[in-house]
């Protein structure tokens, strides 16, 4: 009996039906991933460039601080902007006041689960939709650089840990009213959101529900941490809405901050 052929990787392998078109579906495949690559794109440019301008981000009399500027620790910053003080001297206008956390945040969001899923279909279409050829021809796994780095995940998320801990601190600070004391407004509204989502979404991660229970072999000799497991788990079964929401609500946070910054607006006032 021979032994059985080898089979290439990819859609072209010699075993594959011969078909030249890349698909034979009829309906817009195409759309879904198209709208990922657009809903991705659209949050990398407006947060590159709000993350480089260096202004108005920060509105003095009310403690309103940008998720994209904190924490500010450099002596480039506005005054009291820096709720953790300024240990770092000035910086060139290359390198992002919130320098310290953007690239944890970044490498959370790049490594984590559902996003991979998302930019792996839209931008490298590996594969773009059911039924539709990709255009690669053979895949080697995240084996080897640069994908490699996807297993880092879990690390990002202790770093996103930290970073929605500032966050809630600077959600709290805002809590100012223009004369000192206590005030609120509808900017205190929109952070509170965006800092309980940003916690829903990091809590929601693949890895959390892993360190909570993953390695638990009898959960009844583990009741707490298998409470822990399930609330996560019910957590985790949004994770896709959740990342696509805090996109949207950081986006909408720091445009509302930078209009109250600059002028354009006025923060509508409860109390103050």
């Amino acid at each position: 009996m021979s032994a059985p052929a080898k089979v290439s990787g990819g859609v072209t392998g010699p075993s594959r039906a011969r078909i030249s078109a890349r698909t034979l579906r009829t309906d817009r495949w195409w759309l879904t991933p198209l709208l990922t690559t657009l809903g991705l794109a659209t949050f990398v440019v407006y947060a590159s460039i709000r993350s480089w301008v260096r202004t108005a981000y920060w509105v003095d009399q009310y403690h309103y601080l940008t998720p994209f500027y904190s924490p500010c620790l450099s002596d480039s910053c506005v005054p009291g902007s820096s709720h953790f003080g300024t240990p770092i001297g000035e910086l060139p206008m290359w390198i992002p006041l919130g320098f310290l956390v953007l690239p944890f945040l970044l490498g959370f969001r790049i490594t984590c689960y559902y996003y991979r899923k998302a930019y792996y279909r839209s931008v490298w279409l590996a594969p773009a939709a059911c039924a539709v050829a990709e255009p690669h021809a053979r895949y080697t796994g995240e084996t080897r650089l640069p994908l490699i780095l996807q297993n880092s995940h879990r690390y990002f998320f202790y770093a996103a840990l930290i970073v929605s801990l500032i966050n809630t601190y600077d959600a709290i600070a805002a809590f100012h009213g223009e004369s000192g004391g206590f005030g609120f407004g509808l900017g205190n509204v929109i952070l509170l959101v965006n800092v309980i989502l940003l916690w829903a979404y990091t809590l929601s991660c693949h890895s959390c529900r892993h360190i909570t229970g993953g390695r638990l072999k009898h959960f009844s000799a583990h009741p707490v941490r298998y409470r822990l497991w399930t609330l996560v788990g019910r957590l985790n079964t949004r994770h896709m809405q959740l990342a696509w929401t805090t996109l949207a609500t950081l986006m909408i946070t720091d445009f509302y901050i930078m209009l109250v910054a600059s002028g354009t607006i006025s923060d509508l006032r409860f109390i103050d």
